[in-house]
């Protein structure tokens, strides 16, 4: 476990305690924060960087004229935000605990706070860990599941979880980041108008979600980067509706329509779609697999005074 390397035990009470108030601060002041802290620690714990290092705040790097980061990779841009926001929690701490909060630590503390503020389960959060000095924009784009994975690749999706230590189930619980948030028109408009270029919509998907979907979404380039909501029914609840909504063919994404193309995984989908308390439970477990994977500790990596750039 991580707590057992932490280099800092006696400033962790007064971190939590700083870290809570800005954080429950910023939460009123930017609702779509959760989903954006979810789509933080998945990206950053998935994605290789140069150093093969996992969960190590490299998508929080800026790009510079040596260092071409993860920013702008197809699966991050115009999609993970708020990056202001942890510059905020981590210029308060920096403040009160110069060099001792890494920048690692405050994504995993905010991934657990941001899910239990709406809603969400709890789960205890060791730190310790400390910040990469790298990133690769072609590393985050080789590695993360594309919201394109056609049905058949089930078994693509689950080998890129696989090579960081995830099983299937954690391929599965971990889909509910989706509860929260929104994706690009981009994303799944295929599925609306041109589905496999067959000039029709997917024939799997809820004709009243397509039907809403379209309207969002029209079939013309400048709909590309509206936003439409992945859970319209609780958008800004943590839930395990987006598991009941799978269920019913009513997920935009065909990513997570994979899930219930596999006979194994559908059956955990209706688990969790009728047993929240099994959901909770599992999630937590799976994001605290997550949140250990690839750390830095002791002298390997650094901690950032700016989470943007290398010290």
């Amino acid at each position: 476990m991580i707590r057992n390397f932490v280099h800092f035990q006696q400033m962790e009470y007064i971190t939590h305690k700083l870290f809570y108030v800005v954080l429950l601060c910023l939460l009123f002041l930017s609702p779509p924060f959760v989903s954006s802290q979810l789509n933080y620690k998945f990206y950053d714990s998935s994605c290789l960087n140069l150093s093969k290092i996992g969960c190590d705040a490299s998508i929080l790097l800026d790009d510079t004229s040596t260092l071409k980061g993860e920013k702008n990779a197809l699966p991050n841009k115009d999609s993970v935000r708020g990056y202001e926001v942890i510059d905020k929690i981590k210029l308060a701490l920096e403040e009160a605990c110069p060099c001792t909060v890494s920048c690692t630590d405050i994504l995993t503390l905010a991934a657990t706070s941001a899910v239990y503020f709406s809603g969400g389960p709890y789960w205890p959060v060791a730190l310790g860990r400390r910040d990469c000095t790298t990133a690769s924009e072609d590393a985050a784009n080789d590695d993360l599941p594309s919201p394109f994975e056609p049905l058949e690749n089930m078994i693509n999706i689950t080998a890129k979880f696989a090579a960081k230590g995830l099983d299937l189930r954690d391929v599965v619980v971990l889909s509910v980041a989706h509860t929260i948030g929104f994706a690009q028109c981009f994303t799944f408009k295929t599925r609306l108008f041109n589905f496999s270029d067959s000039g029709k919509p997917d024939p799997l998907l809820d004709t009243s979600l397509l039907t809403k979907l379209q309207n969002v979404c029209p079939n013309q380039a400048d709909s590309d980067t509206k936003l439409a909501p992945l859970d319209p029914v609780t958008s800004n609840r943590f839930d395990n509706v987006h598991f009941k909504r799978l269920v019913n063919k009513s997920g935009p994404l065909q990513s997570d329509e994979v899930l219930m193309g596999d006979s194994t995984t559908a059956s955990m989908v209706i688990s969790y779609s009728r047993f929240p308390n099994l959901f909770n439970k599992d999630f937590g477990a799976s994001m605290v697999k997550m949140a250990n994977i690839g750390v830095l500790t002791g002298q390997n990596g650094q901690i950032r005074k700016n989470c943007r750039v290398v010290n």
